[in-house]
């Protein structure tokens, strides 16, 4: 029996990646703990947090985090985000510097605060700036052969969706790989992704397409690529508070079969782990705040789970918010 196409290699340029399961880039998530967490429960790559393409905030602290590749297993891919060809270029030659494979441009992100300076998905509206953008972007680390790649959406707005061509314009510039959302900017996150456009996209392109949006079930992930015939899938959302969603695909993918949730007490084991790891990552005071939107994903669906978010807020220490997280999920397994 024939591997399922998405549990298979995948070549971005001249890298290769173990299979087509692939993590989103979310800013404020998927940092270095998650990114390596999602990689050990079967995700075949993780795209890093967007950093602006903006030499004065490198040296942020918030930067230095974003850029952080220690420990990862490669290719290392690192996004970044920016309206000024000259200073995105720049940027894609920081990433690689410190250490970066792959170099993903943001054409997706909707965020107001990154589309208020004509980033993300705002560019969609500027497509000789895209060009523009992506040559730059490419031609920057062309003397190093280091892919670069293009994540985006259908389109600024509902009704002038420009996916086709933004597509073709990528890949006359040589990005080696697009990943696609499917919605508008106008969009946000409401509604339902749309995936007949990404299909288009597919049927005529010639550089691996990469389907994201809406992916959060095994089943949804086979349906999806087999609806649009990508070449890998892009999972965000759905694995907040479930990194084990990669696991859960590639078993049904293999076998047919539908992995059982966590038991209370494999979750606390996955969150104590995460826990340790943004504590050490972090630090003391960012630590403690970082980890407590996880926690509420990770804990979402407990008995008297709001009362305990509660009290995890109350702590203001990583040893307390530990110990109230250990006890809570002591306490739940006990109970089941």
């Amino acid at each position: 029996m024939n591997k399922h196409i998405l549990l298979t290699p995948l070549t971005i340029g001249n890298q290769t990646i173990n299979s087509r399961l692939i993590v989103a880039p979310m800013a404020g998530v998927t940092d270095n703990p998650f990114r390596r967490l999602a990689k050990s429960f079967g995700a075949g790559h993780a795209v890093s947090e967007m950093i602006i393409a903006d030499t004065a905030l490198y040296a942020r602290q918030k930067s230095l985090y974003r850029a952080n590749f220690s420990g990862e297993i490669a290719p290392i891919s690192a996004q970044v985000a920016g309206a000024e060809p000259d200073k995105l270029a720049q940027a894609v030659r920081f990433q690689v510097e410190n250490g970066a494979c792959i170099v993903d441009i943001n054409m997706g992100c909707p965020a107001k605060k990154v589309c208020r300076k004509l980033s993300g998905s705002a560019l969609l509206q500027d497509l000789d700036l895209v060009k523009r953008l992506l040559d730059s972007a490419v031609e920057s680390v062309a003397d190093l052969g280091v892919p670069i790649t293009l994540k985006t959406r259908l389109g600024f707005a509902n009704g002038q969706e420009n996916i086709l061509t933004v597509a073709k314009i990528a890949e006359n510039a040589g990005i080696s790989a697009l990943a696609i959302h499917g919605r508008t900017r106008e969009d946000f996150y409401t509604g339902n992704a749309r995936y007949e456009l990404i299909k288009e996209v597919k049927a005529d392109a010639k550089i691996p397409i990469i389907v994201n949006g809406d992916i959060d079930s095994p089943q949804k992930a086979k349906w999806v690529q087999e609806y649009t015939g990508a070449d890998a899938v892009m999972i965000g959302r759905a694995g907040q508070g479930r990194p084990w969603i990669f696991r859960d695909i590639a078993h049904y993918l293999a076998t047919g079969e539908l992995l059982p949730a966590p038991s209370v007490s494999e979750l606390r084991e996955i969150v104590l782990a995460h826990l340790d790891e943004l504590y050490q990552f972090y630090g003391e005071y960012s630590g403690c705040r970082i980890a407590r939107k996880h926690i509420a994903w990770y804990t979402g669906g407990l008995a008297n789970s709001n009362a305990f978010r509660e009290a995890m807020y109350r702590e203001k220490t990583t040893s307390g918010q530990y110990k109230v997280v250990d006890e809570f999920l002591k306490v739940t397994q006990m109970d089941k």
